[in-house]
């Protein structure tokens, strides 16, 4: 039965009330960028890549248009550069967004999926080491859900100096690692701007970091036509850059991207602190909260569906980040073959619950609430 006429509606994310917040900054910067005549890598660009380097700890930041050309650009990059070549491996988790895999087919590498830690969700540092082989020349490491998937032993992974590491950013931006921020842990990293996220633009929008110099000026080339100066093009390049709307934009918010952060890692602990149902399994928090910035709150459900439409007749909207394994999809036949047990478990059983900068307490508790009285 419907129950949503006796609730207010709980949304999984209010885009519009998110920035609303800044209304009057975003106008300004817009009107800004229209009154300039600056449209494509003009100031507000170069004043936002100059930013977000600061703000992540890098020399270089590159804008692209979205956060699967970052992908794409770096691994390219690598391969003009001469440090990879088509069919080098490349490990990956099994448990992610495709974008994360297609990066490395559109490049002609071959993915290594590796199961994930069953309590971060993330890629399990063991499991890379058991599959590490002659042919292993990357490892992409992903920050699912907003959680640091850094460690010791991919820090050591790192000086070795035999694997190339890029960091798949797009949802942890501003969390953190012994003081050191995702985006400057590999020796790349990847960013999504895509609205949705802790830094949304209000459009599409990526962007790549990284303390390599060469690599820096190689994907930036790559990203305008592959041409450092206009109209005479060195490379094979593509057309993804970030436009001088969007960086104006981001510059408003990134300025408060900390702030919002502390609110989800807000929500997120009322979620844990008051949560009643051992039948649904929560996240982890870490020890260390700045490892942490919740752009997902991520349960385990067994009767998914069924949740779901407790949830939906409670007035609380949630969604299913990811319903389909990356090797079970159609797009990846080639990959249907592979056993991994945990991936396809956490597929069929995780739920996110709303969480963001501008819930409310009722709207928390309101969760809390239609979560207890789920019955498995």
């Amino acid at each position: 039965m419907n129950l949503n006429f006796l609730y207010n509606k709980v949304p999984f994310l209010d885009l519009g009330k998110i920035n609303k917040q800044y209304r009057s900054e975003l106008v300004d910067a817009a009107t800004r960028v229209i009154d300039s005549g600056y449209y494509i890598h003009g100031p507000e660009y170069d004043a936002f890549c100059k930013e977000l380097s600061e703000y992540v700890g890098v020399q270089h930041t590159i804008g692209t248009g979205n956060g699967l050309d970052a992908l794409r650009l770096v691994l390219k990059a690598w391969m003009d550069m001469g440090k990879l070549q088509e069919g080098d491996e490349v490990i990956v988790p099994a448990n992610t967004f495709i974008a994360t895999i297609l990066a490395i087919t559109d490049n002609r590498l071959k993915p290594v999926l590796v199961e994930p830690n069953e309590k971060t969700f993330n890629i399990d540092a063991e499991g890379i080491r058991q599959h590490l082989t002659e042919k292993t020349k990357a490892i992409v490491v992903v920050h699912l859900y907003g959680r640091v998937a850094w460690s010791d032993e991919l820090d050591a992974l790192k000086k070795e100096g035999k694997y190339l590491i890029l960091e798949d950013n797009a949802q942890a931006i501003g969390a953190t690692w012994k003081g050191r921020k995702t985006g400057s842990l590999g020796h790349a990293a990847a960013f999504s701007f895509y609205p949705g996220k802790n830094l949304g633009a209000l459009g599409d929008g990526g962007a790549v970091t990284t303390n390599d110099t060469e690599l820096a000026d190689m994907v930036n080339a790559l990203s305008s036509y592959g041409s450092r100066v206009k109209y005479v093009h060195e490379l094979k390049g593509v057309n993804s850059r970030l436009d001088e709307m969007q960086a104006a934009l981001l510059r408003v918010k990134l300025r408060y991207v900390d702030w919002e952060n502390q609110k989800r890692k807000d929500v997120a602990r009322m979620y844990v602190k008051h949560f009643k149902n051992d039948n649904i399994i929560l996240p982890e928090i870490p020890a260390d909260e700045d490892e942490h910035v919740w752009h997902l709150f991520v349960i385990r459900v067994k009767n998914r569906e069924a949740f779901r439409e407790h949830m939906e007749d409670h007035g609380v909207v949630t969604l299913i980040h990811y319903p389909i394994a990356p090797h079970k999809q159609a797009a990846y036949k080639e990959l249907a073959h592979l056993h991994l047990p945990l991936s396809e478990q956490l597929h069929e059983e995780v739920v996110s619950l709303p969480i963001s900068q501008i819930m409310s307490i009722d709207q928390v508790y309101q969760v809390l609430k239609a979560c207890e009285q789920f019955e498995k």
